[in-house]
């Protein structure tokens, strides 16, 4: 069992920046894809931002092409959600997930295990 733990969110100002962190403290092996999600109320999840298990391969949501930044550090087996020029539809709850293999998938079934979500909310 992966358990992925995020961090890093909050209150943010509209053309603000915040940084998310997610961990697998227990992954030991295996360094998987992973992406971040993000749900507002009533709606379904949907796609962020992924990176393969090299960390040589991302890939973004349009909303957030040239405002997110999606990186690794797999010494720290940790995942990074750099956000800059935050807009108010930016608030929601982000998920990090992990699928099982090296490649990601912008669908949410391509990933197996999820954390409990970090809140970040846009608002002046």
């Amino acid at each position: 069992q992966v358990h992925l733990i995020e961090s890093g969110g909050g209150l943010v100002q509209p053309g603000g920046s915040l940084r998310l962190s997610c961990a697998a403290p227990r992954r030991t092996t295996h360094n998987y894809a992973r992406a971040w999600f993000r749900q507002t109320p009533g709606k379904e999840r949907e796609f962020v931002a992924g990176i393969s298990g090299s960390g040589r391969s991302t890939g973004y949501a349009d909303f957030g092409k040239g405002r997110f930044t999606i990186s690794r550090d797999n010494a720290k087996n940790t995942i990074y959600l750099q956000m800059k020029s935050v807009k108010p539809d930016d608030t929601a709850v982000y998920y990090c997930a992990e699928g099982d293999g090296y490649n990601y998938g912008a669908g949410a079934g391509d990933y197996t295990y999820w954390g409990q979500g970090t809140q970040v909310t846009v608002s002046s």
